[in-house]
């Protein structure tokens, strides 16, 4: 395979779509190892049997639905009536709108871009300063993704069920274990929020009648969690039939009851997220082929025997860890690097005894603080775009975010009970 390797760093920097080079490792891998590489479509066939993976496409397309619609309004209003009494409370009110809206979508972006035009104002009107806004909002954006139905906690599901793990992997699991995790970094980033110079100030009575309104206008969206978690934990359907039924509802809602989506919109909004969806679905049938060549190749093992020579215990292998997770959050996004990288590292990691329920939330954990990691954080730049600010003013402003969150990352990757409690 090491032959193979010029070949296949060159298709990478001739920006060769990233399918294509998972593809052609798979291959040339089987090629090499005289593999007759019909076992390739039979991997990208498996897709079909994995009924788990209906959730991606009806998830994405509820997610898109709620981006297009007014439900972002309607979910600032009714946070900012529950906890906009607090001190700091606009400042967390930001924090949870866009956690529980990066959740739904599963995409750090559209949130930067839908909330932001209704925060920043907000925020800068309430005499918050501006390094203070941009860096909340940057940084905001990355959040939930630890969160259900979250996209990225679904497709590690995928990815572990598919590794034949002696420990098992369930998307509901995955969904319980990112609860805790998640209120920390909330819980840490809403106290740095009140401790803001002046906040106390700004801190606003609670008022019952403005909030029953904002409950009112938002009743179509609260059922929305009930819907999901209250069906699969209570044991009324699993992931994809929560997934059918979510966007279902959602349809129905925003089209034919709140009529905030026409049908010309809708066949948009349609073909842009299955779009999003087909590059997922190919990604991850190439890289089935390349996990099976991986696991024929014993190639996971023979890295773990190497790492295992220079790295003798569990707590230095987190910590290189964490180091290369914060990298490839700069570098790749999140569906890609899931669908390469969990493959791999996942054994190595159960070498050292670390749970993969555990892991997955590691991952995820690094991934979203990778998002506003300089210099190249995916959303450094789309924050840069939806404020009309310098990329290095959003650098200046999110070092205090980033080093909250890294804190809340250690926590979360040297205490495994914080994801597994629940799960005992």
């Amino acid at each position: 395979m090491s032959l193979f390797t010029p070949f296949l760093l060159l298709l990478a920097l001739l920006r060769t779509p990233l399918f294509v080079v998972i593809a052609a490792s798979a291959m040339l891998g089987f090629y090499n190892s005289e593999i007759d590489l019909s076992v390739i479509s039979i991997e990208i066939y498996r897709l079909a049997d994995m009924s788990v993976l209906l959730a991606i496409p009806l998830f994405t397309f509820a997610g898109y639905l709620l981006g297009e619609s007014q439900a972002s309004t309607r979910l600032v209003n009714i946070t900012n009536c529950l906890l906009g009494w607090m001190p700091g409370g606009l400042a967390i009110v930001a924090i949870f709108a866009c956690a529980l809206f990066t959740a739904f979508t599963g995409a750090s972006g559209i949130t930067i871009i839908a909330l932001g035009a209704l925060l920043y104002p907000a925020l800068q009107q309430s005499g918050y300063s501006e390094k203070f806004n941009l860096g909340l909002l940057t940084s905001s954006g990355s959040l939930g993704l630890l969160f259900a139905p979250s996209l990225p906690l679904i497709l590690y599901g995928v990815v572990a069920q598919q590794m034949s793990l002696d420990e098992p992997v369930g998307i509901d699991q995955l969904f319980i274990a990112g609860i805790f995790p998640g209120l920390l970094m909330l819980t840490m980033l809403a106290v740095y929020s009140m401790l803001q110079p002046g906040i106390k100030r700004q801190a606003e009575s609670f008022d019952w009648a403005t909030t029953i309104a904002a409950i009112k206008a938002a009743k179509w969206e609260i059922p929305l969690p009930v819907i999901i978690l209250g069906g699969i934990y209570g044991g009324y359907f699993a992931v994809s039939e929560a997934a059918a039924v979510t966007a279902v509802y959602v349809l129905i809602v925003e089209v034919l009851i709140l009529k905030e989506i026409g049908f010309r919109q809708l066949t948009v909004i349609m073909r842009e997220s299955m779009v999003l969806v087909g590059g997922i679905m190919i990604i991850i049938g190439a890289s089935l082929a390349s996990t099976n060549y991986l696991i024929d190749a014993e190639i996971p093992t023979q890295l773990f025997d190497f790492i295992q020579q220079h790295i003798d215990n569990k707590l230095t292998f987190l910590i290189l860890l964490n180091l290369f997770l914060l990298v490839l959050g700069m570098m790749l996004d999140i569906f890609s690097a899931l669908v390469i990288f969990v493959p791999i590292i996942l054994p190595i990691a159960m070498g050292y005894d670390i749970h993969p329920i555990h892991l997955g939330i590691i991952f995820l954990a690094n991934m979203q603080l990778g998002y506003f990691t300089p210099p190249v954080g995916m959303n450094l730049f789309i924050a840069s775009y939806r404020f009309h600010k310098p990329v290095m003013t959003l650098y200046k402003a999110t070092i205090p975010f980033f080093l909250i969150l890294l804190i809340a990352v250690l926590v979360i990757t040297y205490w495994p009970g914080l994801s597994l409690a629940l799960l005992s």
